[in-house]
């Protein structure tokens, strides 16, 4: 077996691709379609970001030559995040998962706080757990908007927001996670649908959408985390379920503005910290936590 680096090349973008296609599969009860041009280009750029961004974080396990699984990992200001691990079916089971995420976190070496999104896979749950994460269990709210429930607009202005504000972002990051998102601001900025921002005297906060998926929120406060949701929703296109995810029990304000709009709820995988608590009010980005 041998790790070496994940290159910012096409050619290793499609290689991680392929295996987290092959490891993760098609989820119980969705459509066996592969995934959309937009959603392949999306993951192909995820994955050339973090290899330049964090060459060290990032490594694919080879054996006889050929890709088996790879680790996709940051390290941000003292916070040592595991983007996404995967190992191929033939090859889980012997070691591979373990010795990618050993080799990764060694990027995370004396950051005291570590986040990982996992899926609720037995496997993985037990390994990140043997490294020391406290496992805390995630629901994922989905469905059509209810737009009889976005009526009220709310008295809190948002707008929309751009590069100017990576001040605000990167102060509110801080706030609730100990570490600004950095690089990862530029890359959400270039292919997310929009960046919405709240800031009043009372506090700050901000919000991206990408189609109907809610992909990060954060605010210092659970009434700016309310209407920036509410707002977020409300821009769902029409006939596009809307999609939260890893909302911890932490996030009650998202699951009742989720139920009151008409959304469904479950259980779905965990957020695995280490040295702090889910930051809240907070919805996590899956790609970069």
């Amino acid at each position: 077996m041998m790790l070496r680096r994940v290159r910012d090349s096409q050619a290793d973008a499609q290689t991680v691709l392929e295996i987290s296609t092959a490891a993760f599969g098609v989820p119980p009860g969705a459509p066996a379609d592969p995934p959309a041009p937009a959603a392949t280009v999306l993951q192909l750029a995820r994955t050339r970001h973090l290899a330049a961004t964090d060459p060290d974080g990032c490594w694919l396990a080879e054996e006889d030559g050929r890709a088996v699984g790879f680790a996709l990992s940051v390290r941000r200001e003292g916070v040592w995040i595991l983007c996404l691990l995967a190992v191929l079916p033939d090859a889980q089971g012997k070691g591979v998962g373990r010795l990618l995420l050993d080799r990764a976190a060694e990027h995370g070496r004396g950051c005291l706080r570590g986040m990982i999104g996992s899926s609720d896979d037995p496997a993985a749950v037990r390994r990140y757990r043997r490294a020391g994460f406290t496992l805390h269990p995630t629901m994922r709210l989905e469905g059509p908007v209810d737009r009889a429930g976005l009526l009220d607009a709310g008295d809190i202005p948002v707008h929309p927001g751009n590069a100017g504000h990576r001040h605000l972002l990167d102060s509110v990051d801080r706030r609730l996670r100990g570490a600004a998102h950095g690089p990862e601001h530029d890359f959400m900025l270039a292919h997310y649908d929009e960046l919405l921002i709240a800031d009043t005297l009372a506090g700050s906060g901000y919000c991206y959408r990408l189609g109907g998926e809610v992909k990060l929120l954060a605010a210092t406060s659970r009434r700016l985390a309310v209407r920036l949701l509410r707002e977020a929703l409300a821009r769902v296109p029409q006939g596009t379920d809307a999609v939260l995810r890893f909302a911890t029990a932490e996030q009650e304000w998202a699951v009742d503005v989720g139920l009151e709009l008409g959304l469904s709820l479950r259980n779905a995988g965990f957020l695995a910290l280490r040295g702090m608590r889910p930051p809240a009010p907070y919805l996590p980005n899956g790609a970069f936590l």
